[in-house]
């Protein structure tokens, strides 16, 4: 087993360390922390909580991982942060823990692209392939599906959610849920503003699928047909075989609809006390 550790920084003997890992002067390594085989902390960086980290991880100067949450409720308890393989952290991001609310877990998936200073809040959901741009800010509970791109300096407002393959312009604030595949702007009044086709190309997805993400973009956002109506005329156009990408982005749309203040997740906020007690139960 190699492992590089730099006298300079302070790793508690408890930490479980993987293989091939590096570890710059100056970093501080908790208890509770598992850093799984070849990651890499550059300098300076925190790595506190109970924190699980997977494989090939590079972590630059700045980072704190693991912090106690920004939530006034949270009383100390052993929430967590899970981090899958191969992202990147850069200057200055902040990672914080769960708090006591859903299942206490802030989790980042595989093979995402965090910028310097972005923040991602406690019980975020950030999936895999995302990119987060330079200042972007993810308020608690947000979900931020693949592929996604915030922008820098963009804001995300908390139990928001932002589709798969969507696109944030910089400085956008995004009180309500983003649909997939759409491109938002706007800091005073956001609004969907086309679809991210250069996103969808650069995954693959095929022509006939953009063709009809487009349809029903028009439809919704710029004739403001009733949400059952487009799905009915597209099902037709199509004799009912519509591509995934559609479905995703329907299905999607219908969930928010019915959710609270543009957010489908915005039940979870409060949740009715006899759920919470069942909870703890």
């Amino acid at each position: 087993m190699t492992r590089t550790i730099s006298p300079l920084s302070q790793v508690d003997p408890q930490a479980q360390i993987g293989e091939d890992v590096e570890i710059g002067p100056f970093c501080v390594v908790g208890p509770h922390v598992t850093i799984g085989n070849g990651c890499k902390l550059d300098s300076h960086v925190a790595l506190v909580g109970h924190t699980t980290i997977g494989q090939r991880n590079r972590f630059f100067p700045g980072s704190v991982i693991g912090g106690e949450p920004q939530d006034i409720g949270y009383t100390g308890s052993a929430t967590k942060v899970e981090i899958g393989n191969d992202n990147l952290f850069r200057e200055g991001v902040t990672v914080n823990r769960g708090a006591d609310k859903e299942d206490g877990i802030t989790r980042i998936g595989d093979r995402n692209f965090l910028m310097a200073n972005a923040h991602v809040a406690h019980n975020c959901h950030v999936f895999n392939n995302v990119i987060l741009c330079n200042g972007s800010l993810l308020g608690g509970h947000v979900h931020v599906q693949d592929y996604a791109i915030v922008s820098g300096n963009s804001v995300v407002h908390h139990f928001a959610t932002l589709g798969t393959g969507c696109f944030i312009s910089g400085g956008c604030r995004a009180p309500q849920d983003i649909p997939p595949y759409m491109l938002a702007a706007g800091s005073d009044n956001p609004e969907i503003i086309t679809v991210n086709v250069v996103g969808m190309r650069r995954r693959g997805i095929s022509e006939n699928a953009i063709s009809l993400v487009r349809q029903a973009f028009k439809l919704m956002f710029r004739e403001h047909i009733k949400l059952h109506e487009v799905r009915q005329r597209l099902a037709d156009q199509t004799e009912g075989s519509l591509p995934l990408e559609l479905m995703t982005l329907l299905n999607f749309c219908e969930a928010s609809s019915l959710g609270k203040n543009g957010r489908a997740r915005e039940a979870l906020r409060n949740p009715p006390a006899a759920s919470v007690e069942q909870k703890a139960a």
